[in-house]
């Protein structure tokens, strides 16, 4: 079930996708969710936005030699 967000004053489709998905490389899922404000850059105070649900993969990176204890 999709959520809402309500933006607060700067808040921009990057922010909004760290926020919500913890992460800001699924924004492209936020932006296709809200097509009518597809043209803002930095949101106003108070703008209703769908957050879909989406799946997060959940993948453990191996961390390289140099960075091993």
């Amino acid at each position: 079930m999709a959520d809402d967000y309500i933006t607060t004053q700067g808040d921009t489709w990057d922010a909004i996708a760290y926020k919500c998905f913890g992460c800001e490389t699924f924004l492209n899922h936020l932006v296709m969710a809200n097509l009518e404000h597809l043209d803002v850059l930095i949101f106003p105070a108070g703008v209703v936005l769908v957050v879909p649900d989406i799946t997060i993969p959940t993948t453990t990176m191996e961390l390289p030699p140099w960075m091993k204890a």
